[in-house]
């Protein structure tokens, strides 16, 4: 026809990443610019989709649906409006309305990296990175459990604890920890459900993690894991363990070994039940990036 268009480049490939069902996308930023936080000045490597979300809100940038990037220049903040009118500060956050785009359509994983040589391989093969990651929220459906829990979290540990394999937790005593314990809830019912507990040293107790059997495909194991791995990190334990009596192939899988009481922290070889004979697996989280990589493994499961 003859007739010219303006395809946005960054707004074609988040569309054609989530139509073939891309794991990843990767935009280079060309003015490097990064996200710093603020109170301690150390390069933010990771986002969330909320916290994109917030961040795009903050400095109202949006994607328009025809693929053009909408920034507000003339906000209520002068602040706001000094940061949106350096150039390095503007493309990053439209990079990370473009990330946002891709995720929304199915995409995994945004990366923003700055055009450096060896960035895009720092990046994806090693540890830390270099640039920031976005990643979807796979832990929809999971949130710290209160009172009205108690009855569903019963309910669904019950059969477990009759077979032996959980120590009995009677209502009272679940009603009294309840902050502890975290559900994943569909459709207001609870499909799974884990423990978490903080020691000393850094060290921190996954318990009573419980999967419903009609439940048990789709990574709701591995997503109430890796919640409370991250919990665990956010609060300063990086030494993360379980105790059983079964088999622990499943968290072995994950990156625990066997270790023996010793390893515990005194606290809690304290309260070891030497006649229950359970099992210790340990394993230490180096940090995000460690985290990040599990997600990668089990949520393409």
């Amino acid at each position: 026809s003859g007739e010219i268009f303006n395809v946005n480049s960054e707004f074609l490939a988040a569309t054609v990443a989530g139509s073939i069902g891309a794991s990843k996308i990767i935009y280079f930023n060309v003015h490097g610019t990064s996200f710093q936080h603020k109170t301690t000045g150390k390069p933010v490597q990771n986002l969330r989709v909320s916290d994109a979300k917030n961040l795009l809100a903050h400095y109202k940038t949006r994607i328009h649906p025809k693929g053009f990037a909408l920034v507000d220049l003339d906000g209520d903040s002068p602040q706001q409006s000094e940061t949106l009118r350096t150039p390095g500060s503007m493309e990053t956050l439209i990079k990370v309305g473009y990330s946002m785009v891709a995720l929304e359509k199915g995409v995994k994983r945004a990366h923003i990296l700055a055009p450096e040589n060896g960035a895009l391989v720092q990046e994806l093969y090693t540890r830390d990175g270099c640039g920031t990651l976005i990643s979807r929220d796979l832990y929809e459906g999971i949130r710290r459990a209160d009172v009205n829990d108690v009855s569903g979290i019963y309910d669904l540990i019950d059969p477990l604890v009759r077979m032996g394999t959980l120590v009995e937790r009677p209502k009272s005593q679940l009603e009294k920890d309840i902050r502890s314990y975290y559900v994943y809830t569909r459709d207001g019912l609870i499909v799974a459900t884990g423990q978490l507990k903080r020691y000393e040293g850094g060290f921190a107790e996954i318990g009573c993690m419980v999967v419903s059997k009609d439940y048990r495909r789709g990574g709701r194991g591995d997503a109430m894991l890796g919640y409370l791995e991250r919990l665990s990190l956010q609060c300063g334990a990086k030494k993360v363990f379980v105790l059983s009596t079964q088999t622990m192939e499943w968290f072995v899988e994950r990156g625990f070994r066997e270790v023996p009481v010793e390893s515990l922290p005194p606290s809690r070889q304290a309260l070891y039940n030497k006649k229950r004979k359970s099992k210790i697996y340990m394993k230490e989280i180096d940090g995000d990036r460690d985290l990040d990589a599990a997600e990668l493994w089990w949520s393409n499961k």
